[in-house]
């Protein structure tokens, strides 16, 4: 995610259950995050797979990611 974060420990589980919620509230950022972060795929390979543009991709990226660093910092 950033260099702040690069040595922490990170807890699978806990993403997985922030990301379930976040598929709740914006199926299509969360989609991005999963084709990122499980499936390796870069922004322009998510665009393609999700037939649509990069930068498209770009925002969805953005926010989806602002979105879980917040809900990840939250104590579960």
């Amino acid at each position: 995610w950033g260099e702040a974060d690069r040595g922490a420990v990170f807890d699978l589980e806990h993403f997985d259950e922030v990301l379930a919620r976040l598929f709740e509230i914006d199926g299509e950022r969360a989609r991005v995050v999963e084709l990122r972060f499980y499936a390796g795929l870069t922004l322009a390979e998510v665009a393609v797979a999700l037939g649509v543009s990069e930068s498209t991709v770009e925002r969805r990226w953005r926010g989806a990611r602002a979105w879980l660093l917040n809900a990840l910092e939250t104590p579960h």
